[in-house]
This record gives structure tokens, C-alpha cells and sequence, in this order.
């Protein structure tokens, strides 16, 4: 894959329903400051793709940051992180289809759930059973339908609040600082704000993923973990601004559903025929993307553990073309469960479900950042040359971002909804610990293998220089 297929693979794997209508729970805690949540949560996500490229760019192979955790912290901490970013996202995955066959019954309210939750994750399933290439062509254009719906809806946003429409008149900026002032509920509702906010970032970590699969991860995973992190903090920051201007954010705090969607009245408003319906395509088509690109994350995932020993051996296992269907369909647990909750209509249970996803999504980013010192200080000792793409201002800027985090976390275990979270989190990890020491014994502690790696492949670089030179 290139780098404009992994920038917008990144993007598709972390905007998902959230911006489309689950911006409305950041606005309800925060008011008009949920701009400012926004830009926090995005310059945090910024320092983790930076650092987690800075460790990319010398070990691009399988498992990314799992694997990369699994040589400087060790195998505790590569087969803990691993499978907990696994189960993760596996989760996300089922609840991101399940939101899809929602929306089709906007069309076909008769129809039932587990039809459209079946159907959705059997083309899933066969898209990530082709080859890297057929998924990275479709993932973009996935990921372009909703970065040009945005684009579209802040240009339209920007005229009604600027300009207006023959039939609204100019909106001003008036709303950011009426119904209460700009941050309405103080800094309490800013700090319960930056869980939601957050939450719509996760997902950029996805670029690393593609490193072993990319043609020069040297040159197109910096760029696109940078290019990734900052058009999605343009597009989130533009957009909740552009909400809070438009209509009050007590009006936009109340919109769970579609029809109350800021992004529908703002297409109404600029005469847009069926503009309900054009934002229901949109939102299947964003919720079908990530969970496309999280699926693949998740099948990688499983696969860097087989690698290692640390899942079933068949699980590693590639087809000719050079994908993982074994692993794929261990990965699929979270469609067959989303496809039974479906059928029993459980809504608690994926309220719950979400909550244990955004915990290890959270969870995931701290040893992403813990690894980061662990790199530096390692290659530091062995005297090994530095990284050609430096985290600027590190180690503050990451020791920064995981209080920032390691704060979050402990939000939500006060956020309605979300505090069940802990109550699975802590004991999984528990588990995974168990397993982990039922593991080792049987398995072999490789946690310089990629040290090894990047010294073999320094030594056939310069063997094939000094070739190049002879000839």
C-alpha cells in the first residue's frame, strides 16, 4: 500500500459514528468548549503517532506496536497489549456493523436487525479476504465519502454562519457564548467532555499496523501518521465548531437521532433534496469503514501473536496471496456476537460493550507511550543509531500525554454509561496475566528478535552496498 491508501485507512478506522452523532454527548458536557476538548484530544493523538512512527520506521514488521512492545518491555507486555487492543477493537467492530444495520432500517424499518448485521459482515469478511491491495483501493474510497461529506457540511456550516441561505439568515457566532457561556458546565464538564473527544481519535494507530504491507515504511508511515492525525483534527475541530455556531448547543446536545442530526439541518437548510436520507448513506458508509479497517487491525493483531507463540500456530498461517484467513476468522468473534445481540435485542449489553472498548483502546495508547521511553533508553545503551523520525520535545510531550491519559481513564469510571467498564477491564487483564504465566512456559522469550532483525537488516544494506560498489 502507498501512503495516500495509509492515510486514509488511519482515517477510516478512527471516524466513525462517533462525529456524525455521538459528537452530541462531547457537547452536552461542555457546551461550546468541546472545541477545546477536541484540540487537546487531537494533540495527544498527535504525540502518539509520532512516537509510535519514530519506533515504526525501524521495525516495520508484523504486530506494530504489539510486537514492538513485545522487544523493550517484554513478552508480558507484547502478548497483554496485543490481545487486549484485540478484543478492543473486535468489539468496535461488531458494534460499528450493528450501528449499520440500524440505519438501513431508516429505509426498511420493518426489516430485521440481524438481516442487515449479517449481511454487512459477510462483505466485510470476503473485502479482508482479498489481497492488501483490493482492501486498501476500497478503504479509501470508503474513508473518501466521509471526509467529503465533512468537507461539504463545514463549507455549508460556514456559509450559514457567515453569510445564510435566501431562507435563513446569517447564524453569526452568537451561539458560542449565549445559553449559558462558552463553557457552561466549567471544567468539570470540559474534563467529562475530553472522554468523548477522545474517544473519536482512537483508531489512529492504525497506520502502524500497516508497516509490514506497506512499499517504504521508511518514508509513507511518518507521513501518513502526521498527514492522518492533523486532517482528522481539522475536520473534528472545524466540525464541532461549526455545530455550536450553527445551532445551540442545547439544541445539538439533544440530537441522538438522525432527523435531530446537525449535520441534516445543515443540508436542509441549504436545500439539499432528501437531505436526511443523504446523511443516513453517509453514516452507513462511515460506520462500514471503520469497521472494515478494524477488522484488518485486529487480523494482524492475532497473526503477530501466532508469530510469536502466543496464539494457535494455524492462526499465523498466510494464503498465497498473503493474508491471514485463520487469524480473519478468530477476528470475526465480535460480528458473531453482534449478530446474536442482535437477534435478542440487548441494547445494555453493547452499552457496556463500548465502554470495555474505549477502556483498552485508552489502556493501549498508555503502553504505546510506555514503550516509546523503553526504545529510546535501550537504543541509547546499545549505541544503536537513532531513529530517522523524532518525537519533538519527547520525553516531556509523552511523559505529558500519559498523565492526559492515565487522567481520562479514571473519567470514566465516574461517566454514566461508561463506569462498567472497569469492572470488566481490570479483571481481563488479570486473565490475560494468568494466561500469559500458563503460557510461558511453553513459549520461547523473544523479546530481541526485532533488535535482531533490524541488525540483519543493516548488515545485508551494507553487504549489498559494498556490491553495488564492486560492481
Amino acid at each position: 500500500m502507498n501512503s495516500r491508501q495509509l492515510t486514509m485507512i488511519g482515517i477510516g478506522g478512527a471516524i466513525g459514528t462517533g462525529l456524525f452523532l455521538g459528537s452530541t454527548l462531547a457537547i452536552s458536557n461542555a457546551g461550546p468548549s468541546a472545541i477545546i476538548a477536541y484540540i487537546l484530544c487531537g494533540l495527544v493523538a498527535l504525540v502518539m503517532s509520532w512516537a509510535l512512527a519514530e519506533m515504526v520506521v525501524v521495525h516495520p514488521d508484523a504486530g506494530a506496536f504489539g510486537a514492538i512492545a513485545h522487544s523493550y518491555l517484554g513478552a508480558w507486555a507484547g502478548f497483554v497489549l496485543r490481545w487486549t487492543y484485540w478484543f478492543g477493537q473486535v468489539i468496535a467492530v461488531g458494534g460499528e456493523v450493528v450501528a449499520a444495520g440500524i440505519y438501513i432500517q431508516y429505509w426498511w424499518p420493518q426489516l430485521p436487525l440481524w438481516v442487515p448485521v449479517v449481511a454487512f459482515s459477510l462483505l466485510l469478511l470476503g473485502v479482508n479476504a482479498m489481497t492488501v491491495g483490493y482492501f486498501g483501493t476500497l478503504e479509501y474510497w470508503f474513508s473518501m465519502v466521509k471526509v467529503t461529506a465533512i468537507s461539504v457540511f463545514v463549507v455549508l456550516s460556514l456559509i450559514v454562519i457567515f453569510f445564510g441561505f435566501p431562507s435563513h439568515p446569517a447564524a453569526g457566532l452568537d451561539n458560542l457564548t449565549s445559553h449559558g457561556g462558552f463553557m457552561p458546565k466549567g471544567l468539570g464538564g470540559l474534563g467529562l467532555a475530553m472522554v468523548f473527544a477522545l474517544f473519536s481519535y482512537i483508531g489512529t494507530e492504525v497506520v502502524s499496523v500497516t508497516a509490514a504491507e506497506s512499499k517504504n515504511p521508511q518514508k509513507d508511515i511518518p507521513r501518513a501518521a502526521r498527514q492522518m492525525v492533523l486532517r482528522m483534527g481539522l475536520f473534528y475541530v472545524l466540525a464541532i465548531f461549526v455545530i455550536v455556531a450553527v445551532v445551540p448547543w442545547t439544541v445539538a446536545a439533544q440530537g441522538g437521532g438522525l432527523q435531530s442530526s446537525p449535520f441534516v439541518k445543515v443540508f436542509a437548510l441549504a436545500g439539499l433534496p432528501a437531505a436526511a436520507g443523504v446523511m443516513n448513506f453517509v453514516v452507513i458508509t462511515a460506520a462500514l469503514s471503520s469497521a472494515n479497517t478494524n477488522l484488518y487491525v485486529t487480523t494482524r493483531m492475532v497473526h503477530s501473536l501466532a508469530l510469536h507463540r502466543l496464539a494457535p500456530r494455524w492462526a499465523g498461517m498466510l494464503t498465497k496471496g498473503g493474508v491471514p484467513r485463520n487469524a480473519l476468522a478468530l477476528s470475526a468473534l465480535g460480528m458473531a456476537v453482534a449478530a446474536i445481540l442482535s437477534v435478542q435485542s440487548q441494547s445494555q449489553a453493547y452499552l457496556v460493550i463500548f465502554g470495555i472498548a474505549l477502556f483498552a483502546a485508552i489502556v493501549t495508547w498508555i503502553f504505546i507511550l510506555a514503550t516509546h521511553f523503553a526504545f529510546r533508553a535501550r537504543r541509547r545503551k546499545l549505541g544503536l543509531p537513532e531513529s530517522p523520525v523524532r518525537l519533538v520535545g519527547a520525553p516531556w510531550t509523552s511523559g505529558l500525554s500519559m498523565m492526559f491519559l492515565a487522567a481520562v481513564l479514571v473519567s470514566t469510571s465516574i461517566v454514566e454509561g461508561l463506569d462498567p467498564a472497569w469492572q470488566f477491564g481490570v479483571p481481563f487483564f488479570v486473565l490475560l496475566l494468568i494466561v500469559y504465566a500458563a503460557l510461558r512456559n511453553r513459549t520461547r522469550d523473544d523479546s530481541r528478535n526485532l533488535l535482531k532483525a533490524e541488525r540483519e537488516r543493516r548488515r545485508k544494506a551494507s553487504a549489498t552496498e559494498a556490491d553495488n560498489t564492486m560492481a
